[in-house]
């Protein structure tokens, strides 16, 4: 299990799992997602069933926010004051089409109270896209191209985790952590859908506890 190292209050509680690292003690069912690469959020107090989305946020104290991933990226987020928290799956698709500019706008608090934290991702050294990924971020923003590093014709090494941190910082959310990992390097921690071709996913949980009296 990996708790994430980042400096958000107290109350603020997040977990990751990894491979054979078990069911982990959370105070109530998480709310899932039925994750499609978009760019959907939901407040997870209010969810019922999966409901179609890539990210929630919650404010309300034992509310389990949580994404699922095995290459894609789970981002959480928490605001200084420990009002509100977020998770959000950031796969290609929906880091390209705005899912963390969506789940800072869901928040409702400016970006420079924010702390991110970057989970387990597919590493620089071993996303290999097409020409067509790299068009998709570009189109956007043209700074993204210093993410992307050339290999045989017409593919490109993508880094996830340096576009997170332009999209967050471009809303104002400079304070990131994580962001060190590889699932598809690390066989014996994460499972990895382009190395393995599995169904296995990791899960990362983000809730608040109750305020002290």
């Amino acid at each position: 299990m990996i708790v994430p190292d980042w400096p958000v209050p107290a109350r603020v509680r997040a977990l990751v799992t990894t491979r054979g690292s078990g069911a982990p003690r959370l105070p109530a069912t998480p709310a899932w997602l039925r994750q499609v690469h978009g760019t959907g959020v939901i407040d997870a107090a209010g969810v019922a069933g999966e409901p179609a989305a890539d990210a929630s946020i919650a404010r309300v104290p034992g509310v389990v926010c949580a994404v699922k991933a095995a290459d894609c990226m789970p981002v959480l987020l928490a605001d200084d004051a420990g009002g509100v928290v977020g998770a959000a799956h950031a796969g290609w698709r929906g880091l390209a089409a705005g899912v963390l500019e969506a789940t800072i706008d869901a928040m409702r608090v400016p970006g420079q109270t924010l702390i991110a934290w970057l989970g387990p991702a597919i590493g620089p050294g071993a996303y290999e896209v097409g020409e067509e990924v790299r068009a998709a971020f570009l189109a956007r923003d043209a700074r993204a191209a210093s993410a992307f590093a050339p290999t045989r014709p017409g593919h490109w090494l993508l880094d996830l985790y340096a576009v997170a941190r332009q999209r967050l910082a471009a809303r104002g959310v400079t304070r990131i952590h994580g962001g060190n990992f590889c699932t598809y390097s690390e066989p014996e921690r994460f499972p990895s859908y382009r190395r393995d071709g599995t169904g296995e996913r990791i899960a990362a949980f983000v809730w608040l506890e109750s305020r002290s009296p």
